[in-house]
């Protein structure tokens, strides 16, 4: 069973994948619901991403009530922080750029999201340790 504090962590991942969702779905470009928020983007995408978001809150959700699919959603987010720090890092991003425009902004919204996931791993060990 999960901890209440563990519960609650994942509900605020609940909260944070539904106003991504949301910003993206009406494309509200605010840094951190939309983390590449100055770069170019069709429409039609951010519908996309508006919907597969919404498996995150499901998913979120799940693990919030039940504490063997936490483990999928630690294992989810891992592999968002490891794609999120490779796009970063390629040249179709940093082509899209405008000349003094840094990869920065990227970068510290991806280490929120890692804090994040991190917060989530602690809660997770620290719930399986109890008798």
């Amino acid at each position: 069973m999960n901890s209440k504090l563990t519960q609650y962590a994942l509900l605020s991942g609940v909260a944070y994948f539904c106003c991504m969702a949301a910003a993206h779905f009406f494309g509200i470009k605010i840094p951190v619901l939309f983390i590449y928020y100055d770069t170019p983007f069709y429409t039609y995408q951010d519908k996309i991403i508006s919907f597969a978001v919404c498996a995150y809150v499901a998913l979120f959700y799940s693990a919030s009530k039940h504490r063997d699919v936490a483990l999928n959603a630690i294992v989810v987010l891992t592999l968002t922080v490891a794609g999120l720090s490779s796009i970063n890092m390629s040249e179709t991003l940093i082509g899209l750029l405008k000349e003094g425009q840094t990869t920065l902004p990227y970068w510290l919204q991806t280490c929120t999201i890692a804090f994040y996931l991190m917060v989530l791993i602690g809660c997770y060990y620290k719930d399986g340790k109890k008798p």
